[in-house]
């Protein structure tokens, strides 16, 4: 039987778990895809914890597969999805978790992987590149302006600074002075994190910020809010919906289509956004993947590579 790494009710690492799973079929509008490679996000423990999505509908089943993004091959074809053949490359967001040997993907979501991305750089485009993707355009900056990237060494803060440098942005991007180094390497302005961050936003970026893209939440939030004039030019992907809005502000869009993941892996190809996929573990060390993500200390994109 394929194996999958599951979590069997909410709560810590204790409920995770490698089992054996029936091979999934696909419904209407799904792919069932042999997976090469799953990425890994904050987002996968966090729906381990119970935390839900705002479009999150039902009650979840268990056992659940974790992750959210996944590249490989397509093995089945569900009623009504047209533009796909059984042998395609594809990547994608999942239907029901990726760290399995095999995973169903809502075909709207799904796209051909180009033959020069490799599997593993695919598997990372989906969540963190396409929200970072999404939020840099939802903020709709001109070029030549400076966006304020808090967060900035994480899976999406990289994909953000980037991909807001593709687009003629001045980039100024917030983490800890141990990700200096790579900071500084998305072509950011590096500001360590901590007490009074807006004295070295504003030592960094004299003409002030146009705009805010926020990581991370709480008082960085809103401390960040506060070196703005216009709050319409702050979003986040690390608060609440209300949060945002009582500082003027709104959560990232997410438009989750295909043209969008069609979009980064142009970027990716063109070299103009490079995923670092900094680690790669098996699927039986898929909670040692989980973890290093948990914990947060990773430093670019983790991955499970589930086949070669």
């Amino acid at each position: 039987m394929p194996k999958a790494y599951v979590f069997t009710r909410y709560g810590g690492p204790e409920t995770e778990a490698l089992v054996d799973v029936d091979r999934p079929a696909p419904g209407p509008g799904q792919l069932l895809v042999a997976v090469r490679v799953a990425g890994v996000n904050p987002v996968d423990w966090k729906l381990r914890t119970g935390y839900r999505r705002p479009d999150d509908r039902g009650e979840r089943e268990f056992p659940a597969v974790l992750g959210n993004e996944v590249s490989g091959v397509v093995e089945e074809i569900g009623e009504g999805v047209s533009g796909f053949a059984v042998g395609d490359e594809v990547f994608g967001n999942t239907a029901a978790g990726g760290y399995a040997e095999y995973a169903l993907l809502p075909a709207g979501v799904t796209a051909h992987k180009p033959a020069a991305l490799s599997f593993a750089a695919a598997a990372t485009l989906p969540v963190a590149a396409a929200t970072a993707y999404d939020g840099v355009r939802q903020l709709a900056l001109p070029a030549g302006a400076t966006l304020l990237i808090t967060g900035a060494g994480g899976g999406v803060g990289a994909a953000a600074a980037q991909i807001a440098r593709a687009f003629g942005l001045r980039v100024v991007g917030v983490a800890s002075e141990g990700k200096r180094e790579f900071v500084q390497s998305l072509g950011a302005v590096h500001v360590p994190a901590g007490p009074d961050l807006t004295r070295r936003v504003r030592a960094a970026a004299a003409a002030g910020v146009d705009g805010v893209f926020d990581l991370v939440g709480g008082e960085v939030l809103a401390e960040a809010a506060g070196l703005l004039t216009d709050r319409t030019r702050l979003i986040t992907a690390g608060a609440p919906e209300q949060t945002v809005a009582d500082l003027g502000g709104a959560r990232v869009a997410r438009a989750r289509t295909a043209a969008v993941l069609d979009a980064v892996a142009d970027l990716v190809v063109k070299g103009d956004l490079d995923p670092h996929v900094t680690r790669t573990f098996p699927l039986e060390r898929a909670a040692q993947a989980l973890r290093a993500v948990e914990e947060g200390h990773a430093r670019g994109k983790i991955v499970i590579e589930v086949a070669r």
